[in-house]
């Protein structure tokens, strides 16, 4: 009877790898990644301030079946916008900071560190008529709906001027809202 040996041999290569992978994840900073990684990180804001954006604004318009690289994509445009206005980004740095606090004296954290939706929205609630909240909001109906990947999800179609409008062709096939 053979003996056999199951004992995996590690190359060093795939040791390296595999620690490098592991120390890059310990030393990420915890909260600044919401939900999936995105695509792309913020080029004017603070990446926490970010952060509590695409938090923010999932909690404004939640649909489970997006990914959050999605609401991130809708809030680089406030990004962008910071980028090239210290105006804006002071304005997206000092409400975030507000919300942090509101959140602190509710809950003890910071508005990203609340776990209860419930929570986070009431937060919002409080400041929905708020220059900033309507700054946010207004970003999403376009930064967040405008996105093409998102349109099956959402059932709609694309335009159809170019074939004839919704009259002879769609006008009544969405299953999901009956």
């Amino acid at each position: 009877m053979a003996l056999r040996d199951d004992r995996r041999v590690q190359s060093r290569r795939g040791f390296l790898k595999t620690g490098a992978g592991l120390l890059a994840m310990t030393i990420m900073p915890s909260g600044l990644i919401v939900g999936s990684a995105w695509a792309n990180m913020p080029q004017a804001t603070d990446p926490e301030v970010f952060a509590t954006l695409v938090q923010m604004s999932r909690d404004c318009y939640p649909h489970a079946q997006i990914e959050d690289r999605y609401y991130a994509d809708a809030v680089s445009i406030l990004d962008e916008a910071a980028r090239s206005s210290a105006e804006a980004r002071t304005f997206l740095e000092d409400n975030v900071a507000s919300l942090d606090r509101a959140a602190s004296d509710a809950h003890g954290v910071r508005y990203l560190e609340v776990a209860s939706e419930e929570d986070r929205t009431a937060l919002l609630k409080r400041i929905e008529t708020d220059p900033f909240f309507q700054k946010v909001r207004g970003n999403l109906v376009v930064g967040l709906y405008n996105q093409k990947e998102l349109w099956p999800v959402f059932g709609y179609e694309g335009a159809s001027a170019d074939q004839g409008g919704y009259i002879d062709r769609g006008f009544n096939d969405i299953d999901w809202l009956s």
